[in-house]
């Protein structure tokens, strides 16, 4: 469904110049919950943007869906995010002064198609808001303002969808009712999935965990599981601090 190819990210110019990813390659299978890991700066909200064509790479290529997006407008960019790709958020982003079903509707409208309000039900009824649906953001709680954004994310039943830190907002038992309904998209909707996550827990219902150090690719797991995750998230964090110059973490002056 989406593959990058030696896919580099420079920030800046000069001495300023930072180096977010630095040659990736990668592919996520269709129809399959990739979780994407690392330690903190090592690339992966610049890889999901990059991969949904929200940012450019410096080199590299981009596919999705066999489509390779260099050397698209921003017209053509914006059409295809509208019709391939959906997007869940740590922060809902939903519109407050709309109910439920009309925020689920937006993203067809934006796109110029008509909302099949029977689908629109359908989507929400599959999130588990079916006597919601006329409610607005600030009726409802945390979790299932999630549930609303996944449902617009399904609703024009996009290629891929990709999640940023889906649950980082929710309780424990909210968030696992959350990460169940997109593993449940996937495996029963056939719904290919990318989320980045710093969490071992919410990584361990994914089929796979991709993980980023240093903007580079550091492995992957199969079948994980939260012992699994969390023993390699935390050798990678300490290759990590290793790897840093020896003032690095030296205490600064009161100057």
């Amino acid at each position: 469904m989406i593959r990058l190819v030696d896919v580099r990210k420079v920030y800046g110019q000069g001495d300023n110049q930072v180096s977010a990813l630095n040659g990736v390659s990668i592919d996520f299978h269709r129809r399959a919950f990739t979780a994407v890991m690392g330690p903190s700066g090592s690339g992966k909200s610049t890889l999901l943007q990059c991969a949904a064509g929200l940012d450019e790479p410096t080199s590299g290529s981009v596919q999705l869906a066999g489509r390779e997006l260099a050397g698209l407008s921003e017209t053509e960019l914006t059409l295809l995010r509208r019709e391939q790709i959906g997007f869940i958020f740590q922060s809902f982003n939903l519109l407050p002064a709309l109910t439920a079903e009309q925020n689920v509707c937006l993203p067809l409208q934006l796109a110029g198609r008509k909302p099949n309000k029977a689908q629109v039900r359908a989507v929400l009824e599959q999130v588990g808001l079916k006597d919601r649906r006329n409610h607005r953001p600030g009726e409802m709680s945390g979790g299932q303002q999630q549930r609303v954004a996944i449902a617009r994310a399904l609703v024009s039943r996009p290629a891929v969808i990709f999640a940023d830190e889906p649950t980082g907002a929710l309780d424990t038992k909210t968030a696992a009712s959350i990460l169940n309904l997109m593993r449940d998209a996937v495996r029963s909707g056939g719904q290919t999935i990318v989320m980045v996550t710093h969490d071992p827990v919410a990584a361990s219902y994914a089929d796979r965990v991709v993980f980023l150090a240093d903007g580079q690719f550091a492995g992957e797991i199969y079948q994980p599981t939260v012992t699994v995750v969390a023993e390699h998230l935390a050798r990678l964090g300490a290759d990590s601090r290793e790897a840093q110059p020896a003032d690095a973490y030296a205490p600064r002056s009161a100057a």
